[in-house]
């Protein structure tokens, strides 16, 4: 039976959020470049836009792109990586909260977002039962101009024609496909897909 693939991992491996958690601050301590996504997001909106981190983890992509001057709200179902954010990137609003059941007015938050932000594979890791209604959640707090952009790769039973065909479903167009963040061509061989979404006009 299908689920929230993060659900699944930790029940099977309790620590796995403590594991993913030190992995990240591992590679930051050893000076991988870890911040491709925010780099990207960051060419896409001017500088103080808001910014919702969509399954944002501990912090990493929202972390950067707020301390490259934007206002940044990150969600994440896992209070684990919640908490390791607070910790290690410290001025976002950092909020426990499950993307397919997602009200941000009830926390406080306005709708009116300039950019959605979900990567790390956060679409793979759905249940597919909830896909649509996430995608319907992000694409409710844009701004009227606002864009999502998302990233995951193809080993998640999350076939890239599915997803724009639920992109569709849920009134949003695919303005951009790419392979990789830092903008190589989506092609039919890509093993990664990088979407840019927008409300259909």
């Amino acid at each position: 039976m299908a689920g929230n693939r993060w659900i699944d991992k930790l029940e099977e491996h309790p620590d796995h959020s403590s594991w993913y958690v030190d992995r990240f601050r591992k590679m930051a301590a050893e000076g991988v470049d870890l911040h491709g996504e925010a780099r990207l997001v960051d060419t896409m909106v001017p500088r103080n836009s808001r910014v919702l981190d969509a399954g944002c983890g501990p912090g990493r992509v929202g972390g950067e792109l707020a301390r490259l001057g934007h206002d940044v709200v990150g969600v994440d179902l896992d209070p684990v990586l919640i908490a390791a954010a607070e910790v290690d990137h410290p001025g976002p609003t950092w909020l426990v909260a499950d993307l397919s059941e997602l009200d941000l007015p009830s926390q406080g938050i306005e709708a009116g977002f300039d950019v959605v932000v979900s990567a790390g594979n956060v679409m793979g890791f759905l249940d597919p039962d909830t896909r649509r209604i996430v995608l319907q959640h992000l694409a409710g707090v844009l701004a009227a101009d606002g864009r999502i952009v998302t990233g995951f790769g193809a080993g998640h039973d999350y076939p890239f024609d599915e997803f724009f065909d639920d992109v569709e479903s849920v009134g949003l167009t695919v303005d951009l496909r790419l392979s990789t963040w830092d903008l190589r061509p989506f092609t039919t061989d890509s093993d990664f897909l990088v979407a840019v979404l927008a409300m259909r006009r």
